[in-house]
């Protein structure tokens, strides 16, 4: 018996009962929750600290704009818009975007259109009998096919979830690289600026040695010193002149590094970095604040969570293949075989189907797939939880480092006072003749050796800061770098 309904009304019927099913399904696998993980109240590093360590900051300021030093600022802005390896943490953060964006079109139907026509003749053998004339035909068709799969158990919007948290992640592994780019950029400035105090140190000194030494040439001449002390004083000339050549050349490495960092050629900064500035003033005060604090401030902490929260939703991707994808399609179109009937009421075409995709006698693969995502996200959870131990571990080591640098640096200042007190002592009694030359050479060798020593650990102190703030990850600007295209495009 005929059915007074057409099969593709009672389908546009089921449409909205299918939607309302779809939209109100649950999505199978687990939820991502943040991981749980014992944190201490404070840094151990931080108890009974110094007054150095007691305030508290604006997190979100730049800390380098602390030093108030403008070639130094100049850096940092030139790095953030052209360091290369900003650049290529850039790509893979739009790459992460386009795929999100291309993955959140699957909750929608895909719509496609086509059209073709044709002009073909048949074979005497296809058409015994038929006059060569009548084995001719055209066609002509054109039509739009929509696809869209009813996301029962939710594998799309796992998959849209994943994809959300992959990029995610590239955000904050870009935040990431920004934390050690700009880090290295002024860890390097602060060594450049210690290896030019240095640098200054050794030939004041041997200005001196060379005063001596005159001074040695002068009594030689006059009969009352030897060659013994001549050649003694002019070793000790020779061995602080020795100092110089490895210093410049540490110099100009750090000169390169810095302009590579910055996306120039290794020379190109050499005339702005050439003349010695003093080393950036010391922060009065900065806060490490608390554990709980750094793991949410730190990007590499973030990204490692994103990656584990990816890594649960591709745990609902590989479930919902446990049950059947159902797909609805349909088809609107017009066939005809004259091009001027092509689109007549006579000559239309549809098509509405529901289709049901069930692999069930494959769920010995299915299961092997979720138990390969299984194992993935406790390596991402593992992952996590090592990330944050290692961002307590940085944080504590850096606040270390930073109060004993501190300390040796109130050491050693008064050490190089006492040396160049000693040193001047020194000449003066040699002129009266209260003393002999060994003492004077002596007294500046120690000399030397306290003030390179004073301005090496005034350049750990420094660079201890920075290694806190690098550690703490406050103050760092989200400014991404220059977007270039490749030639042609």
């Amino acid at each position: 018996m005929h059915d007074p309904i057409p099969f593709a009304s009672r389908a546009r019927a089921l449409m909205p009962a299918a939607l309302a099913l779809a939209l109100a399904a649950c999505a199978v696998g687990p939820d991502h929750v943040r991981p749980d993980m014992p944190l201490p109240a404070r840094f151990d590093a931080a108890e009974g600290a110094p007054a150095a360590l007691q305030a508290t900051p604006d997190a979100n300021a730049p800390f380098w704009e602390a030093f108030d030093d403008p070639v130094l600022s100049r850096l940092v802005d030139e790095a953030l818009l052209a360091n290369h390896d900003l650049r290529i943490a850039l790509s893979r953060y739009d790459r992460a975007n386009a795929l999100l964006r291309g993955a959140r079109f699957d909750r929608f139907p895909t719509v496609t259109a086509s059209a073709t026509a044709s002009d073909g003749r048949s074979s005497a053998d296809q058409l015994p009998g038929v006059p060569r004339d009548a084995r001719d035909a055209e066609s002509y068709e054109a039509s739009a096919v929509a696809s869209w799969e009813l996301d029962l158990f939710g594998r799309v919007r796992r998959s849209v979830e994943s994809q959300g948290a992959d990029a995610a992640a590239s955000a904050a592994d870009l935040e990431a690289l920004q934390v050690a780019i700009i880090g290295e950029v002024v860890g390097g400035y602060v060594d450049l600026r210690g290896l030019q105090a240095r640098l200054a140190v050794a030939r004041d000194n041997a200005d001196n040695q060379r005063e001596t030494l005159r001074l040695v040439d002068a009594r030689l001449e006059a009969g009352r010193g030897t060659e013994f002390d001549t050649s003694r004083t002019r070793a000790q000339l020779e061995s602080t002149l020795a100092r110089v050549p490895a210093l410049e050349a540490a110099e100009a490495v750090q000169m390169h590094r810095l302009a590579v960092l910055t996306g120039q050629a290794p020379a190109a900064l050499r005339d702005v970095l050439s003349e010695p500035r003093p080393l950036p003033a010391l922060p009065a005060r900065f806060d490490p604040g608390t554990p709980g604090e750094l793991v949410r401030r730190r990007p590499d902490v973030r990204a490692a969570e994103q990656r584990l929260h990816a890594a649960t939703a591709r745990i609902g991707v590989a479930t919902a293949d446990l049950f059947p994808r159902f797909t609805l399609g349909g088809l609107i179109g017009s066939q005809a075989i004259d091009s001027s009937a092509l689109f007549e009421r006579a000559s239309e075409t549809r098509l509405v189907a529901l289709g049901i995709d069930w692999s069930f006698l494959d769920i010995g693969r299915v299961r092997a797939r979720i138990a390969a995502a299984d194992a993935d996200a406790e390596g991402e959870l593992a992952r996590y939880q090592q990330t944050v131990l290692r961002a307590l571990e940085d944080t504590e080591n850096a606040l270390v480092r930073y109060a004993r640098a501190r300390d040796e640096d109130a050491h050693l200042t008064q050490a190089a006072a006492d040396s160049a007190r000693a040193a001047e002592l020194a000449r003066v009694r040699f002129d009266a003749g209260a003393a002999d030359l060994f003492e004077v050479l002596d007294a500046e060798r120690s000399r030397l050796q306290a003030e390179d020593a004073l301005a090496d650990v005034r350049t750990r102190s420094v660079g201890g800061a920075v290694g806190v703030y690098r550690a703490l990850a406050g103050g760092w600007p989200s400014r991404l770098p220059a977007r270039e295209t490749v030639a042609g495009r």
